[in-house]
This record gives C-alpha cells, sequence and structure tokens, in this order.
C-alpha cells in the first residue's frame, strides 16, 4: 500500500487509537463535555447545574451584610433585566455573524429537533469571567454576586424557554405565539426574531421579519 493509501499516515489520531484504545476511547470522553450536541445525561444536567446555581447565588445574595444587601439584590435585579439584551446581542451578532461560533450555532439550525445547547463548562466559564471578575473589579463581592446571580438566572430562564418551544406543545396562546416567533427565525435561517425570552430588543432594533406565510412548529 502506497503511503497516501494508508489511512493512519494521514490521520496521526487514527494512529494514537491503532496504538492505546483506551486512551482514544477516555479522550473522546472527555471531549463530550465541550460538543453542542448532547447525550440526554448532559443536556438535562445543564438545568440541574443552573437551577442549583441560580438558587446558590440568590442565597448568598440574601446573605449579604445589611449595609451591603440592598445594592447587591440590585444588582441581582440588573443582571436579570440584562441578560434579555445578552441573550439577543450573542444570538444575533455572535451565533449569526462570528466564526467559529457561527458554524458551530448551524448545527442546531440544521438538527432543531436534536439536543444541543452550549456545554455547561464553557457557559459557566464565560459568566465567570466575563460578568463575575469584572464585576468584582468595579465594585465589591456581594454587588458581584447578585450581578452574577441575576444574569445565571436569565440565562436559565433563556434555556427553559428555548427548550420548551422546540420540545414542548402547549394550549396557551402567549406560547403559540413564542413558538411561532421562534419558529419564523428557523424559517428564516436566522435573518431577524433573535430574541427567545422577549421579543422586544427585535422591535427595538428592527430585527423583526415576518415571513409571507409564517410556519406554525407542528403540535407534539
Amino acid at each position: 500500500m502506497a503511503v497516501a493509501d494508508n489511512p493512519t499516515v494521514l490521520n496521526p489520531a487514527r494512529q494514537r487509537r491503532n496504538r492505546d484504545p483506551h486512551r482514544a476511547d477516555k479522550l473522546e470522553m472527555r471531549m463530550e463535555i465541550y460538543r453542542l450536541r448532547q447525550t440526554k445525561l448532559t443536556y438535562y444536567t445543564d438545568f440541574g447545574v443552573y437551577l442549583g446555581s441560580s438558587c446558590a447565588l440568590l442565597v448568598t445574595t440574601l446573605m449579604a451584610p445589611t449595609g451591603h444587601r440592598g445594592a447587591a439584590l440590585g444588582c441581582l435585579l440588573g443582571g436579570l433585566a440584562a441578560w434579555s439584551v445578552i441573550e439577543y446581542g450573542m444570538h444575533r451578532f455572535v451565533l449569526h455573524g462570528l466564526e467559529p461560533f457561527q458554524s458551530m450555532h448551524a448545527e442546531h439550525h440544521m438538527h432543531p429537533d436534536a439536543l444541543i445547547c452550549t456545554p455547561t463548562l464553557i457557559s459557566g466559564s464565560l459568566i465567570g469571567l466575563l460578568v463575575f471578575l469584572p464585576a468584582l473589579e468595579v465594585s465589591d463581592f456581594w454587588d458581584a454576586i447578585g450581578l452574577t446571580g441575576g444574569v445565571t438566572a436569565g440565562y436559565l430562564g433563556y434555556s427553559v424557554m428555548h427548550h420548551a418551544v422546540h420540545f414542548w406543545s402547549l394550549k396557551s396562546a402567549w406560547f403559540r405565539n413564542v413558538r411561532r416567533w421562534h419558529a419564523r427565525h428557523h424559517y428564516l435561517a436566522g435573518a431577524g426574531c433573535y430574541g427567545v425570552t422577549t421579543q422586544i430588543w427585535d422591535r427595538l432594533f428592527r430585527s423583526r421579519v415576518v415571513p409571507a406565510a409564517p410556519p406554525v412548529p407542528p403540535a407534539r
């Protein structure tokens, strides 16, 4: 066999797997936590992690000393309110405008019924690096905890809502409208309707798009 025809030469990873298949299996298990397409265990564990984190951060905020508690609670409410802006900006300008995130997010559009989400380790790290640490730098520990708690709760709400519009079927008129809104986003290949938890920012920034025949998600 010519060298160019030998797949193990062109694929060094396959050479490593051939030498040590157990090591390759362990590596694949470790890489599983970084994949967007999740197993049922990792997908639903994400909800549990963020529910627990949101509760823990709320309790910690409430435990702030009397002189800090009011400001910390204000930061918590501010973080919760700010999440909708973060959600809109991330979805529109990062997931639909910046590589490699755009290509990664495209998998969700190609497989809307798959269990796909940002791996918990990555989303948690980003919240810590982009919310908690900057808040700690410009304010104090209690305000940073409050702000992080608000953003974390907002992310949890978004995750539940996004899961619901893809997998739940409720008779509520409000929920049908939410599902129809998100179906437009998928139908238009991500050209508009970026908000999931709210439509406010799409209307404000004029990214609300109505197709000629708005799709209605099938009942499950």
